[in-house]
């Protein structure tokens, strides 16, 4: 795109990592990719300040709770807020993908840090805890329940759909017209409930 001329007003980052002989290990209902890397590195190296909205993109079809092939978002997930879908992300996702959008639900396991023995759907959600910025997981899926460990189970249609869509996302976001989340409604909620920042934390170490 830029060496075309097309290029967006502000900056998007990219991290990713890459394992060529990552470990399996088991989750139900089916087993999971792991990392050789803790979470808390791998946070540590992929977010970064600058960061005003994170997409995090994930296969996750290992689960019953999205039948659907293609892609589909989460919840805006905030400061250990589960709030409502983006109307902007949806608006978004239906031009990308010329169907309906798709989202998949959100649970508070999910949103807290690996390791406190909680299930936890994947690490789609992990980067929400370790910033302050609005994060959405847009989630790579499929119609069955396939093992991220398995071979010939990424599809190169559903890979380029999540591509359009980031890009698309990140066009509107340097142009001031997306917004992952409602700034005054966030400041609402955390005015008559506290702060959920627990919740982006190991929590307590009590058994």
């Amino acid at each position: 795109m830029q060496t075309k001329g097309d290029r967006l007003k502000g900056d998007v980052i990219i991290t990713t990592h890459i394992c060529p002989d990552a470990p399996t290990r088991p989750h139900e209902p089916v087993d999971f990719m792991d990392s050789p890397v803790d979470i808390g590195t791998m946070n540590a190296q992929e977010i970064v300040p600058e960061m005003e909205a994170i997409l995090s993109i994930d296969t996750t079809k290992g689960n019953r709770v999205i039948n659907h092939k293609g892609i589909a978002i989460s919840p805006t997930v905030k400061e250990g807020y589960i709030l409502r879908v983006s109307e902007d992300l949806l608006r978004i996702m239906e031009m990308a993908t010329g169907q309906p959008p798709v989202t998949f639900p959100v649970t508070m396991q999910d949103i807290t840090p690996y390791g406190n023995d909680l299930y936890h759907i994947n690490s789609i959600l992990q980067p929400a805890v370790a910033t302050d910025a609005p994060v959405v997981g847009v989630a790579v899926t499929a119609q069955s329940v396939v093992p991220g460990c398995g071979t010939g189970a990424s599809h190169e249609i559903d890979i380029a759909t999540a591509v359009r869509f980031a890009i698309e996302v990140a066009k509107e976001m340097t142009n001031g017209t997306c917004a992952f989340y409602d700034k005054a409604e966030f400041e609402r909620i955390t005015m008559l409930y506290g702060s959920m920042k627990i919740l982006q934390t190991a929590g307590s170490a009590v058994r």
